[in-house]
């Protein structure tokens, strides 16, 4: 089982991954992506999903039109491991490869 983060390896890794924030009363990050359309958003998720899948590790996630929002947290863990910061990482590098 992957090991839970301090409070300071989170805040460190969280410093090299742009954009994603500690998520409010939870301990979990979460990133909210914005594409060019609904067609861009579905594509980031879809190709996610054969990460997440590839890692056995899901994200929560939520698709509005061109907009996605995130939420990472090891559940087995009850919070945020180096799996979640992995998955972070892949999903930034994910969308700057979606065209638009």
């Amino acid at each position: 089982m992957a090991e839970r983060l301090t409070t300071e390896a989170r805040k460190q890794a969280l410093g090299g991954i742009p954009d994603w924030t500690e998520v409010s009363g939870r301990d979990a990050i979460g990133k909210t992506f914005v594409f060019k359309d609904f067609n861009e958003a579905f594509g980031f998720m879809t190709r996610a999903a054969l990460v997440a899948e590839k890692m056995d590790h899901h994200p929560e996630w939520r698709n509005v039109y061109k907009t996605v929002e995130v939420v990472l947290s090891t559940h087995d863990a009850g919070g945020v491991t180096a799996l979640d910061i992995e998955l972070a990482r892949a999903m930034n590098a994910i969308a700057k490869l979606t065209p638009g």
